[in-house]
């Protein structure tokens, strides 16, 4: 991390992978463009085939005591990771693997507040040897599935990582009001018209009461997770407000399945 001119700091990310094209078609749209081409942030790309020394850039071979499928080398990805050390020295070496901790909202605004440079080591086939695996400083999976390799969830990382990033999204407080704050879903939201084919907004947000549309916000985020994600209201640091208006909810809940 370093300082751009105006004064913020601007991290740098950096992808490990033999597919860049598919990194630098991501971040050529939306928030992740912006972002990147206000200099609030960077994004690289290091191919792993660039260190090869075959005719065939070869960057797997066959997994040693045998088995299906190939497994990614240990040379040339050393030889990526030093490169991108020496881009970034202070960075935090993050591997995309199954094996790694499911990435959640704690540890995304963990690593946000940390402001810290992020190497990501995105794998492909079998996977990496487990020597380039040692490298990391964190395992990250990004849920309990299968996919063809690591690109896709480091972007996904990538993406939570930015909207914290002074100046990215548009209003500072968005980020954190946002879906999985405090481990709640986000409010439902409406716009104009304010009905359409019988569906109108709720009177509430029509009030121009700051303080009441808070506190409905509020409610029916907590409603929300009640309903879709109970399990993340385990997790939720509700105060004793919060709290009052969650046994609202769940006697509201009751309420509509006698009716």
């Amino acid at each position: 991390m370093w300082l751009c001119r105006s004064g913020l700091i601007k991290m740098k990310f950096i992808f490990i992978t033999l597919f860049p094209e598919f990194i630098a078609d991501a971040c050529n749209f939306s928030i992740i463009k912006r972002g990147r081409e206000a200099g609030l942030f960077t994004v690289q790309s290091i191919n792993p085939r660039d260190f090869t020394t075959d005719n065939h850039r070869t960057v797997d071979d066959t997994p040693c005591g045998g088995g299906a499928g190939m497994v990614l080398k240990v040379e040339p990805f050393f030889a990526a990771l030093a490169a991108a050390r020496a881009l970034a020295p202070d960075a935090l070496v993050v591997a995309l693997t199954p094996a790694g901790e499911v990435l959640g909202q704690p540890r995304v605004e963990q690593l946000a507040h940390a402001q810290q440079d992020i190497i990501f080591l995105c794998g492909h086939y079998e996977g990496f040897d487990q020597r380039i695996l040692d490298q990391a400083d964190l395992k990250i999976s990004i849920g309990d599935y299968v996919l063809t390799g690591g690109e896709m969830p480091a972007l996904v990382m990538l993406d939570t990582l930015i909207r914290f990033i002074p100046g990215v999204l548009g209003k500072s407080e968005s980020a954190m009001e946002e879906s999985f704050s405090n481990n709640l879903l986000e409010y439902p939201q409406y716009t104009r018209p304010i009905e359409y084919q019988g569906k109108t907004v709720p009177d509430i947000l029509l009030s121009g009461d700051h303080a009441k549309i808070k506190q409905w916000r509020l409610k029916e985020a907590i409603r929300t997770t009640y309903l879709l994600r109970p399990d993340l209201l385990a997790k939720a640091n509700l105060s004793k407000g919060e709290g009052k208006l969650f046994l609202e909810v769940v006697a509201e809940t009751k309420d509509k399945t006698n009716e």
